[in-house]
């Protein structure tokens, strides 16, 4: 039979097509990818991986009991036990700058419950009254709103951390977003400086050590 134009007259053209598609077989006839679930054609072992691990970590995709290095877990610390009723005639360890509303409700209970005595003042001058009023004893603890209004934290406490020396403790408290005051007030004498969160958090536990009579706070060793 003659092959018409553009045919090659052996049909070579169906049989070549099926030679072009057939997918190469390995020596047990298998294609590539199959039967090769442990080995692959290099001899190296590729088993499925197994994805019951999942089961043991979190939704973040950490195992429980580790956390990401800069976010460790935060607890509440449990309030500590309060002092010893006070004398209503006792002299105050621990005054206040504070003039914000909700921070001034806060640390009056906080100071209730801890049976410690806080006074707030407003000024150098009422500071100064109180001092006198407590006789040779220092405060323990001064505390600064450093957004206080009217009693300019960072003029002021360079000259009580003067006056004071080492024996009484000046801690302000901020907004976490005022980076540049936190370094000013380092920079003027503030022994520590922390952001609402944080002092609202550790205000018991401030409260209760400097509050404390100067025989409990620094106990000696018999």
């Amino acid at each position: 039979m003659n092959a018409g134009p553009g045919r090659p007259s052996n049909g070579g053209g169906r049989s070549s097509r099926r030679r072009r598609g057939r997918r190469p077989q390995n020596q047990r006839g298998q294609r590539p990818g199959q039967g090769q679930s442990r080995h692959n054609q290099d001899g190296i072992y590729t088993a499925p991986m197994d994805h019951s691990y999942r089961a043991a970590m979190n939704g973040n995709g950490h195992k429980p009991g580790r956390q990401r290095p800069g976010f460790a877990t935060t607890f509440a610390q449990p309030d500590p036990e309060p002092l010893p009723a006070q004398q209503e005639d006792s002299n105050s360890r621990i005054f206040a700058f504070v003039d914000d509303l909700f921070f001034a409700a806060k640390i009056q209970e906080t100071a209730r419950k801890l049976n410690v005595k806080v006074e707030f003042v407003k000024s150098d001058k009422d500071l100064g009254e109180r001092m006198q009023q407590n006789g040779e004893e220092k405060p323990s603890l001064i505390i600064f709103d450093l957004n206080h209004a009217s009693a300019k934290p960072l003029t002021l406490i360079p000259k009580l951390k003067s006056k004071l020396k080492k024996g009484t403790s000046i801690i302000g408290f901020l907004s976490h977003v005022q980076g540049d005051l936190k370094q000013k007030a380092h920079e003027v004498g503030c022994d520590m400086v922390l952001p609402r969160s944080a002092f609202s958090q550790n205000l018991p536990q401030l409260l209760r050590r400097h509050g404390a009579p100067e025989a409990e706070e620094n106990p000696t060793v018999q």
